[in-house]
């Protein structure tokens, strides 16, 4: 049994994963999928200062207090900033690292670093009142759509459940100065259907950080694929536990 830690992206929260989860737990794996300050069951502790640091700290507490052993510990969009710095934290507690339509910074990088459009977001937060929170982005026309879900009836579920995105989560570093990061697997899931413009896509390089060939997979479908395409994302994180399972039992078996 792996245990599955998914961080939503910005705007979103835990509901996100509603049909990706039981899809992990009847294979009989753990999914954990909490909702970040600011959003979902925590949306009455948005405010100016809840920023990148404050949800580190959410899934490194949530680690340690579960006591979940290695997680495979996936990140979507944002998060991608998330997650990086977690396993920077805590870098023995993670045995995978997720990468899904995500930002992949390098050390003391921020948001704006990774995708440069998000700056535009900060100023138009800047000129339009308060400053330091973001609307979500609205709905485009097909094949966009709010995320990359078209369909109406989940369209108007998604809107449900989105918060606003404070700005500082955008401008806080991400840190990636502990060695040992460096050797966690990393696998990178790519939304390849239409994406907005201005959104742009880092090159993976050919070797991950721990001198291993990069896994690069892709799914035909907007950014939001954990609602229109639970099953194939689904199956794809079920190869990653697999793989893991099979490793454990090799290493018992060598010892």
């Amino acid at each position: 049994m792996s245990t599955f830690l998914l961080v939503h992206g910005a705007w979103h929260s835990g509901r996100v994963w509603e049909r990706l989860a039981p899809l992990l737990e009847s294979a009989g794996h753990r999914v954990l999928a909490p909702s970040l300050t600011g959003y979902g069951d925590k949306a009455h502790l948005l405010g100016p200062e809840v920023g990148l640091d404050t949800h580190v700290d959410d899934i490194v507490t949530l680690i340690e207090r579960e006591d979940a052993g290695e997680v495979v510990l996936v990140g979507h969009s944002y998060a991608g900033l998330v997650i990086s710095s977690v396993a920077n934290r805590v870098p023995g507690r993670i045995a995978h690292l997720v990468y899904l339509d995500a930002m992949v910074p390098e050390d003391g990088e921020t948001a704006v670093d990774v995708l440069p459009v998000t700056q535009h977001m900060i100023d138009l937060a800047a000129s339009s009142g308060a400053g330091w929170r973001i609307p979500p982005m609205p709905e485009l026309p097909a094949p966009f759509g709010l995320f990359g879900v078209t369909d109406p009836v989940d369209v108007e579920w998604l809107r449900g459940m989105l918060s606003d995105q404070p700005v500082r989560c955008l401008q806080q570093s991400v840190r990636l100065d502990n060695p040992a990061v460096q050797a966690i697997p990393r696998t990178h899931i790519h939304c390849v259907g239409a994406a907005p413009e201005g959104v742009t896509r880092r090159p993976v390089p050919a070797v991950q950080p721990n001198g291993t060939p990069s896994q690069v997979w892709e799914l035909p479908t907007g950014h939001d694929c954990m609602v229109t395409m639970p099953v194939e994302l689904g199956d794809m994180l079920l190869r990653l536990g697999s793989s893991r399972a099979r490793n454990l039992a090799g290493a018992a078996c060598a010892r």
